[in-house]
């Protein structure tokens, strides 16, 4: 029989003796395209059958017993086509009555006396089991006690796909990718028996063993592609020291009209030793909503002024470019020049700030996606900034750094990203966190009130636009919905406002408007042309009204603790006390959980790490837009230990230089041939 390399060459899946074409169709829509693909199709779940004793069986458990017939059984009819079957058994001493709904032909198989095992769910208080299964052959049960269940098609059943892979696995010859030195480290398993064991377990502790491996094989591989990206988005000929006036930083720092938290002093700092260093750097800034991350970007592009290089920042949305350009222009005073590029820049202002732009005239230039296109040419750019940067694609980035050579790249974030995320979705990048609110910064008083108590938020509400603030109202819908008729949606919430609040200026936002449209609407807001924004999620990101003060968010169970944190922020940016109301009447524990949460704490990395664990890694950022690598076993949340094991090893092999000797030859092909090509953005 021949042996091949599962990776590097197998032989194709038609050639499998005894598939034909219909199996093969099956398999193809299943997504098992290749020998690969089949050995990696594997089980979903284990059904374990081993026998217990019923006696040390927790109420409500799924159970495997074996017992003793002791009454004949019966059946009764009720309903249409339903039925109940009742037998009693001895079971480890224990007298049970044994209930089987719709299967009343079991019947004419049990005998008095006779030995049986049965599954189903014990019932403890009273001395009942529901059972679902019931086994006569004892001598079959003991090759079955540990059963894998797969994924499968109609057409397929579970035996011929087992028989399949377990025919194929004995053809392979499985490639062992875990250098030696970690397999004893660790004690693992070789990756050929952890493949023959997912499959074909025959107890829960070789499944685990098997998946240990497994996950950490996962996660190493995964993490080496990460550190070897980071080196070589580190690494360039052209990468060179930035020499910034350390004097000349110092006193624009000491100039500012307040004190940098610490958290900004260390973020300065890391970035600072990435500049100074012969490297092109690639960090995340991430920061809580009114952290101050604006300020430490601004010290940094002040400093490639003073070696004489330009700086970019690019942000998603037309008025949040306006924003951060004004708040600059306030920050450098004559110290830069300060342009703005947005697609309203049209005709001879655009040319005279390209032409500016290009005699290096503009020290810094702030735009949306208007910065990437090919007319845009910097002079001599050191530093390229994207805010929000998870709302840009990947090409979108990557041209934006194309312009300048050094292509320094600081990514930044209000989006507090879990530290088991941080590891594995930005694991190429380095990380610098914000973790403290500026001096002068109230916390945000949250709390949760159910619908009844819509008239006195109402008057809260009114309250504070007396004195002269502004209000956000959030809901989840545009227009009402027949599947969720009790969701407020903010049509209906706009209309009953303008009724409710007669003096109020109030306005409309939501994500079937056009772009211009937008920011018509939020230039109002941000006038003060509009007392109270009625909204849908549309606001939650780099909108900044220090004057709105109160923000209420309708079924706010609707939302996760990450969306209601980031749609919180758009309140409390500045000296005024301000306040959330979140209106929600759940009717799931986690729905009350949530809740109770966002009133518990403000700390976005708290709130990050507790919608993480509720949610899932798949709907942090949401499935596609997450950029998560897709791990067959492991798990980031469960296994986040392993994981930042994983990514400990592989930085010690790739900075070791180990990593780049002949004896890892064939994992540098293996890595570049299969997983450099990916892109997890």
């Amino acid at each position: 029989m021949t042996k091949i390399n599962l990776i590097e060459n197998p032989y194709e899946l038609k050639d499998i003796k005894g598939l034909g074409p219909k199996r093969l169709q099956i398999l193809n829509e299943m997504n098992i395209w290749s020998i690969q693909d089949l050995i990696l199709h594997l089980p979903t779940r284990y059904e374990d059958n081993t026998l217990i004793n019923l006696n040390e069986a927790e109420d409500e458990a799924i159970v495997t017993v074996q017992g003793e017939v002791y009454s004949s059984p019966t059946v009764a009819f009720f309903g249409r086509n339903k039925s109940k079957l009742t037998v009693h058994m001895m079971i480890n001493g224990i007298a049970v009555k044994v209930i089987y709904f719709n299967q009343p032909y079991l019947k004419k198989n049990i005998q008095l006396h006779q030995s049986v095992i049965i599954k189903g769910k014990w019932l403890k208080h009273k001395q009942e089991i529901n059972g679902t299964k019931m086994i006569f052959d004892l001598s079959h049960h003991e090759d079955a006690q540990f059963t894998s269940i797969y994924r499968v098609k109609e057409g397929l059943k579970q035996k011929p796909l087992k028989d399949m892979i377990q025919k194929t696995l004995k053809d392979v010859t499985i490639h062992e990718w875990l250098p030696l030195d970690l397999r004893q480290k660790y004690k693992l398993e070789s990756l050929n028996d952890t493949l023959h064991a997912l499959h074909s377990a025959k107890d829960k502790q070789t499944l685990i063993k098997a998946r240990r491996t497994f996950a950490f094989t996962e996660f190493f591989m995964f993490e080496l592609r990460m550190q070897w990206l980071n080196r070589l988005e580190k690494t360039s000929d052209q990468a060179v020291e930035v020499n910034y006036q350390l004097d000349l930083v110092k006193s624009f720092i000491d100039a500012l009209p307040f004190e940098l938290t610490e958290g900004q002093k260390t973020s300065v700092n890391e970035i600072f030793r990435d500049l100074k260093a012969p490297i092109r750097m690639h960090r995340l800034l991430q920061g809580d909503v009114g952290s101050g991350k604006t300020v430490v970007a601004a010290i940094c592009m002040y400093a490639l002024k003073t070696a004489g290089y330009q700086s970019a920042l690019m942000v998603p949305t037309e008025i949040l470019a306006e924003q951060h350009a004004e708040s600059l222009v306030q920050l450098f005073g004559d110290r830069m020049h300060v342009a703005l590029l947005t697609g309203s820049v049209k005709g001879k202002k655009r040319r005279l700030l390209l032409e500016q732009l290009q005699n290096g005239e503009i020290d810094c230039l702030v735009g949306t996606h208007a910065l990437i296109q090919d007319d845009v040419t910097f002079n001599k750019v050191g530093l390229v900034i994207t805010d929000e940067q998870h709302r840009f694609g990947v090409e979108q980035r990557q041209k934006l750094r194309e312009k300048g050579a050094l292509s320094n790249v600081l990514f930044m974030t209000a989006t507090p990203i879990p530290r088991t995320l941080a590891i594995s979705v930005f694991g190429e990048m380095d990380v610098s966190s914000i973790k403290h609110l500026p001096k002068g910064r109230k916390p945000i008083q949250t709390t949760w009130v159910k619908h009844e108590a819509y008239d006195q938020v109402l008057k809260q509400l009114a309250s504070e636009l007396k004195k002269g603030r502004q209000a956000y109202v959030i809901s989840p819908l545009i227009e009402s919905s027949e599947h969720l008729e009790d969701v407020q949606n903010i049509l209906a919430l706009y209309d009953n406002l303008k009724i409710q609040l007669p003096e109020a200026k109030i306005g409309v936002l939501h994500g079937k408007m056009t772009s211009d449209e937008k920011d018509q609407v939020m230039h109002q807001f941000s006038d003060h042309d509009i007392d109270v924004l009625v909204s849908t999620t549309v606001v939650e990101v780099g909108v900044n009204v220090p004057n709105a003060t109160f923000m209420v968010i309708y079924d706010a169970d609707r939302f996760g603790l990450s969306t209601l944190h980031q749609l919180r922020g758009r309140v409390g940016r500045s000296e005024h006390q301000s306040y959330c109301v979140l209106i929600a009447s759940p009717k799931t524990e986690t729905g009350i959980e949530r809740m109770q949460i966002m009133t518990q704490t403000t700390d976005g990395f708290e709130l990050s790490e507790r919608d993480l664990e509720m949610r899932g890694p798949g709907d942090f950022f949401g499935v596609k837009q997450s950029g998560l690598p897709d791990f067959l076993v492991g798990n980031i949340v469960e296994d986040y230990r392993m994981l930042e094991v994983a990514r400990d090893e592989a930085a010690e092999l790739i900075q070791s230089g180990a990593f780049f000797t002949e004896d890892y030859q064939k994992l540098r092909t293996f890595i570049e041939e299969n997983m450099l090509h990916q892109s997890f953005d």
